[in-house]
Order: structure tokens, then sequence, then C-alpha cells
């Protein structure tokens, strides 16, 4: 499994023997944005991930590579967007959808597992 663009930017941090707290200063954040960016439950913009690739001496391109996330435009125009208004008007909860996404997720490795 790809690592992810949080794990990517922790595994950079690391080797080059910053803190998080380091990092979040160099790039005039809090600590605690740097650490939801690590951890996957924020994702920085485009400006911050140029700073972020600037500190942690990679490109801008190589963070991308781990950045998992669906475009904007497919979510606004494309099924995404269709299957999420559809969710919506079905009164179905965001946790509904993330525990249905970590199912799936689950399921997936279980089943290369075998």
């Amino acid at each position: 499994m790809e690592k992810s663009l949080g794990q990517f930017i922790r595994e950079l941090r690391e080797q080059l023997d910053i803190s998080g707290r380091e990092l979040a200063k160099k790039l005039d954040i809090s600590a605690a944005h740097e650490s939801d960016i690590e951890l996957g439950r924020r994702f920085p913009s485009d400006d911050l991930l140029a700073k972020m690739a600037t500190e942690l001496r990679t490109s801008v391109e190589e963070l991308k590579k781990h950045d998992s996330r669906v475009p904007v435009e497919e979510l606004k125009e494309g099924a995404y967007g269709f299957a999420l208004r559809r969710a919506l008007e079905s009164n179905v909860k965001p946790d509904d959808i993330i525990k249905l996404a970590d199912e799936k997720r689950k399921k997936e490795q279980e089943d290369e597992n075998f």
C-alpha cells in the first residue's frame, strides 16, 4: 500500500530531523494544523504544499503523488458530485459515508491478504 500524503510528509520531516513544531513554525501554521495534516485529518492548500516542499527538500509534484483526494472539479461535476447530492437528499450522514468507506477499505485489505 502506498503512503498517504501525511505519512510521506512525516517521513521526510523525520529524515531531516525536524520536529512537527519546528516544521509548523517554518510554515507559519499551528503545530496542531501540521499534526492534522500528517494524520490525514486536513490537507494543505496549494500554497502550503509549495512551502512544505521547500522545507522538506522535495518537489510539489512528489508530494502530490501521495495525495489521494479526488480533484475538486470531479467532485463538483462528475459522478462523485451526483453521488454526494443523492446521499444528502437521502439524509445520509457524513459519519455513515465515512463508515462505509472504512468498511470497504478494510474488506479490500483483507482480500489482499488472502
